[in-house]
């Protein structure tokens, strides 16, 4: 008979065999086969280690490995499959209407932006983009006296933003509003979080199929990646206090936008695992490069 371990460690050497790609919410076949193996077998992420041992029923079995099997096969990120991730601590209701929270941003909510906001934290934030609500809802559960809004384009998205708002308790002080970017937003704030599309067209054609189960909406932003950012950038100081900060991730468009905007006076942030394309701008050096962003937006 089999136990967790070795069901987790087959289905492992299952899923580095079968060549998915693995690097979508997890960076290794381990932790992702852990996942779906916990998930068939409705055990807590805290299972005790000391009971992994424990004998598991052939049906158990089975039903663990059908769940990775439908992975290989179908090539459905692993947290479409459960329904659920974690991003910053937490853990999200997570599906097909918005893309699987993995934004490196979660380091910095974590360590609560210090190196910004020091003893004061922010009154009102924005998670522009803001997809399942991961980021925002993080940040709001980081600073428990703050305001936070969530905004997205995609009335589906937000659907499932709304759920995560209610299944945190957070009703009282998030919401969610459609929004084109700043297109339908007023007011402004003291932290703008925003991990928008930033994919270039090539890039798409050749990403993994994982991607495709995922909102091609929040992924795609024309052919350098950056239409969105740069509207982003272009805007976002009327939205900011005068102590306000952004934080923009845009991968792998990093070079191209420093290419732009060589000027821009912008700290590209270093994570635990070094540079991930993610930048921090106030509101000064936001409203100095406003007339160059202007004049790239007219084309």
């Amino acid at each position: 008979m089999s136990n967790v371990l070795s069901v987790i460690a087959r289905a492992a050497g299952m899923l580095k065999a079968s060549g998915v790609m693995v690097a979508h919410h997890h960076d290794n076949a381990l932790d992702e086969a852990r996942e779906l193996v916990f998930h068939a077998l409705h055990l807590p992420h805290d299972f005790p280690a000391n009971l992994a041992v424990g004998k598991l029923l052939e049906s158990e079995v089975e039903c663990a490995f059908a769940l990775v099997q439908r992975r290989i096969s179908e090539r459905i990120p692993a947290a479409y499959l459960t329904g659920v991730a974690r991003f910053a601590g937490l853990e999200f209701k997570t599906d097909a209407r918005a893309l699987v929270p993995r934004s490196p941003i979660a380091e910095l909510i974590v360590e609560g932006f210090a190196s910004w906001f020091g003893d004061t934290p922010p009154s009102d934030i924005l998670d522009l983009c803001a997809g399942s609500g991961c980021i925002g809802i993080a940040a709001a559960k980081r600073f428990p006296q703050s305001r936070v809004m969530l905004a997205d384009i995609s009335l589906e998205a937000l659907s499932l933003a709304e759920e995560n708002i209610a299944l945190h308790a957070i009703g009282s002080r998030c919401r969610a509003v459609q929004s084109d970017l700043f297109g339908s937003l007023h007011g402004r704030f003291d932290l703008i979080l925003s991990n928008p599309p930033y994919i270039t067209d090539a890039e798409y054609v050749a990403m993994a199929p994982e991607y495709g189960h995922e909102p091609k909406l929040g992924l795609t932003s024309g052919k350098e990646g950056l239409d969105h950012p740069l509207r982003i950038l272009r805007d976002v100081a009327d939205f900011l206090t005068e102590r306000g900060l952004l934080i923009l991730e845009v991968g792998e468009a990093e070079r191209a936008l420093r290419q732009m905007l060589p000027k821009l006076s912008a700290r590209w942030i270093e994570f635990s695992v070094g540079q991930m394309g993610v930048m921090a701008i106030g509101r000064p050096g936001l409203e100095a490069a406003r007339s160059r962003l202007r004049a790239i937006s007219l084309g």
